[in-house]
């Protein structure tokens, strides 16, 4: 398809008119809005009527709300909120215990992720972001990640993990509960 002198109008004035590129290509037929967009440039064409869009008509507010009252807390013991009890990990036999502090290189310092070599546990110890931040670096035996303490932690049985709804939770969630109904 060759752009004619006529089409070359037509489309100038379609495009002025600010109708889209998809629009000007029906009109004219036989050319797709591609085409139309790189003719548009290569005259230059820049400046246009707004756009034919349909007008947008602004969101419908949301009625205000009226302001809730505060609620005075009663004195008697149902209305108290119940205290949640801090959660607490389980205790560990003394044999589950993993050591406090991390083993130190024939050198004197600490194992770091360019001193760790194959049989040094590799069990983080502190807050990477932390310039004393360390591993383990004991013994764990080739082919184990970690020492024997650091495992025990870290390989846990299937059962130990599962958590039960208890008492516990119960409590943290009716204080959560009774703490958003004051805050309101």
């Amino acid at each position: 398809m060759a752009w004619t002198e006529d089409r070359v109008e037509t489309l100038k004035k379609l495009w002025s008119d600010g109708l889209s590129a998809s629009q000007i290509a029906k009109q004219l037929g036989g050319v797709t809005r591609n085409a139309v967009i790189g003719k548009v440039h290569r005259l230059g064409l820049s400046g246009r009527a707004a756009p034919s869009r349909p007008a947008r008509r602004p969101a419908p507010r949301p009625a205000p709300r009226p302001a809730a009252k505060p609620v005075a807390a009663k004195a008697s013991p149902q209305a108290a909120p119940a205290k949640a009890k801090p959660v607490v990990a389980e205790a560990k036999p003394a044999a589950l215990v993993a050591p406090q502090d991390a083993a130190r290189l024939p050198n004197g310092e600490y194992a770091t992720v360019l001193t760790l070599r194959e049989g040094m546990c590799k069990w983080p110890i502190g807050d990477p972001t932390d310039t004393e931040f360390r591993f383990c670096g004991r013994h764990s035996g080739v082919g184990n990640a970690y020492c024997e303490a650091h495992a025990q932690l870290a390989y846990q049985p299937q059962a130990k993990r599962k958590r039960k709804p208890g008492d516990d939770a119960k409590a943290v969630l009716d204080s959560l509960q009774s703490a958003r109904r004051v805050n309101l």
